[in-house]
């Protein structure tokens, strides 16, 4: 006989600076994951907006704005853009392999060094090694560390260029946190590429959804995730299809961030 399911308990952080619009403050709603029913928990959370991090579940709480807006792609529908579709050919011969979610030095040292060309004043810019193991490893859900890899030779693993912590959901895959090669000589898109992949894997696996976080109006750092489509934001009356003003790729290659 299994446990009877417990209505979570909430919980709201203290005002702090927000990370993606100047002058602005942020404040999160959060829960623990936990017990027989992290995995449904989790499930019905990422439905109404919810992101995880190792074992809690959060959204934005704000009191004075609502900039950060949950969207998700509708896998099955979606049709790469012409300049999609030239990062995808480009980088077809990489090797995608989903891992138990276990940390490894190379994945962390991949990890390094995209936060130091991409975000060095972000919010991750002081993860140490053990940190980067807590964020791939304490997880109550189904994750995977989805690592993509150039082609071996002899049999040896090729360079790993890729990385993206993933969870699977009941409707879909969530992306929680995507690194790359930012300075690789040949692989341009690398970012674009990676919820390329994320996306056709949802629809061969007959998920409807492959969830991004948070899009934040006037964010750069946020502005590429409107250039997969068709997207869906969360609204008061729930999904909806979004068409917010798509960036061109040029101007957004180095601003991939996953919340």
């Amino acid at each position: 006989m299994s446990a009877p399911f417990r209505f979570p308990r909430f919980y709201v952080t203290s005002p702090a600076p927000c990370p993606y619009l100047p002058g602005k403050t942020e404040r999160k709603v959060f829960t623990e994951l936990g017990g027989q029913n992290a995995v449904e928990l989790n499930d019905a959370l990422g439905r109404i907006g919810f992101r995880r991090s190792q074992s809690v579940a959060y959204r934005p709480s704000c009191s004075d704005c609502t900039a950060c807006v949950s969207v998700r792609v509708a896998a099955r529908d979606f049709r790469p853009s012409q300049s999609q579709k030239r990062t995808i050919r480009r980088n077809r011969d990489l090797i995608a392999t989903p891992c138990k979610p276990w940390a490894t030095e190379e994945q962390y040292r991949l990890l390094r060094a995209y936060i130091s060309a991409r975000h060095p004043d972000g919010g991750m810019a002081d993860m140490d090694e053990q940190d980067f193991a807590d964020m791939v490893e304490q997880t109550p859900v189904e994750s995977y560390m989805i690592e993509y890899r150039e082609p071996g030779v002899d049999g040896e693993p090729g360079r790993l260029v890729g990385c993206c912590l993933t969870d699977r959901q009941g409707d879909g895959l969530s992306m929680i946190y995507s690194f790359f090669d930012a300075h690789h000589p040949r692989r341009e898109g690398l970012g674009t590429y990676i919820i390329a992949d994320h996306i056709r894997r949802a629809a061969s696996a007959e998920l409807d959804y492959v969830y991004l976080g948070y899009w934040v109006e006037g964010s750069a750092r946020m502005a590429y995730k409107a250039r997969f489509r068709p997207l869906e934001k969360l609204g008061p009356d729930g999904w909806a299809p979004f068409e917010p003003a798509a960036v061109p790729a040029s101007s957004i290659a180095a601003q991939f961030e996953l919340v």
